[in-house]
């Protein structure tokens, strides 16, 4: 996910850095694009991922729908030699702005050479999904995905329903959790260099943004419905930009790293692209996601996150609101992208041993 600018000597999240990177805050007028909203592309047919196809897996296009009636696009990936056994399953997603031919495949795929079955989806609105005007997100319809994720997985006839868990990265990881305090078929979550969206839209990083700055985002982003009502196409927000000439910044200068470059580029990634619509905060501001989270126990939680990260707070918070069983993991020397695809330093064999000990019937 591009989240935010920071400033290199104070370590404070600037306005108009997070409006650039994120499209958090209003952008400016300079900043606004307009593109089209058509609903997503034809699925793809070919390999089209950032990361290598694995010989020890099966890989199937799939589609399923949720409970609001949008079609979900996922990439389905199974045990090359998984036999008639029923296995466990995962439910993958994340980062926000992210599509499933980036970091949710790739650990959708590396789960699945470990055992699992692993559904890598785009959600609501994202990618090949469905959902109208794209570029948006909802924490309640984004939830509701990884819901509807397990559905389908408890439906297959390789997957044993009463062993389903949940693996999100970055901005998913606060609807997994979310998801998993409610929906009780779910046996365990993980989570990677996790981010709590609607607290960082409400109150910024840190928790820096004060009530008079609330209150003046939310009156220009109030206001921009009637233009975008309009003009019938939403404006844009701006997403990261082109090149690194003149940025210091090292929280973009890490996101474009990953997601401008071959390392991580995709065209249907908002992260690599346009970034989101200028109203996209909205539904965030007021709908706390971590409010039930003591609600997961007796299941279990395990947080991931890089000694280095900037997003580092929001793992360790969530740590300190879920109830047990809970685990927090410090991956020492690294930032946040680098729980994106840096197989050196994912750390698979963990997630490996998480989830064979707890989906368990």
């Amino acid at each position: 996910m591009t989240d935010a600018s920071i400033n290199t000597n104070s370590i404070q999240m600037t306005r108009r850095g997070l409006v650039k990177a994120t499209g958090v805050g209003v952008a400016t007028a300079g900043l606004l694009t307009f593109v089209s909203s058509s609903a997503s592309a034809q699925m793809s047919t070919e390999w089209d991922k950032t990361f290598p196809k694995s010989d020890g897996v099966d890989h199937q296009k799939v589609t399923f729908t949720n409970r609001y009636g949008i079609r979900l696009s996922g990439d389905l990936y199974l045990p090359a030699d998984r036999g008639d056994a029923r296995l466990p399953a995962l439910a993958v997603s994340g980062p926000f702005g992210a599509v499933k031919e980036q970091s949710s495949g790739l650990y959708a795929q590396t789960l699945a050479e470990r055992g699992f079955v692993a559904l890598a989806f785009d959600p609501s609105f994202i990618g090949e999904s469905g959902g109208g005007t794209h570029a948006v997100a909802s924490p309640d319809i984004n939830t509701e995905d990884f819901m509807a994720a397990v559905d389908f997985l408890g439906l297959h006839a390789s997957v044993d329903r009463e062993r389903i868990g949940l693996m999100a990265v970055c901005g998913l990881s606060g609807m997994a959790l979310n998801a998993a305090a409610v929906d009780k078929r779910v046996k365990a979550v993980a989570v990677a260099s996790m981010y709590d969206m609607s607290r960082v839209m409400a109150r910024g990083y840190y928790d820096a943004m004060t009530p008079e700055e609330r209150a003046d985002m939310l009156e220009k982003i109030s206001r921009q419905r009637w233009e975008d009502a309009e003009e019938v196409t939403p404006a844009f927000a701006g997403g990261l930009p082109e090149t690194l000439d003149g940025v210091d910044n090292p929280v973009v200068r890490m996101y474009w790293d990953y997601y401008k470059t071959d390392r991580g580029f995709h065209p249907r990634s908002l992260n690599s692209t346009t970034g989101w619509t200028v109203t996209n905060p909205l539904s965030f501001m007021n709908m706390p996601m971590m409010t039930y989270i003591k609600e997961i126990a007796p299941r279990p939680v395990l947080l991931i996150a890089g000694e280095n990260a900037h997003s580092r707070y929001f793992s360790e918070d969530a740590y300190k609101a879920a109830a047990e069983p809970k685990e927090l993991m410090i991956i020492p020397g690294v930032d946040h992208v680098a729980l994106y695809d840096r197989m050196d330093v994912i750390p698979f064999d963990k997630l490996q041993s998480f989830f064979e000990q707890n989906l368990v019937a």
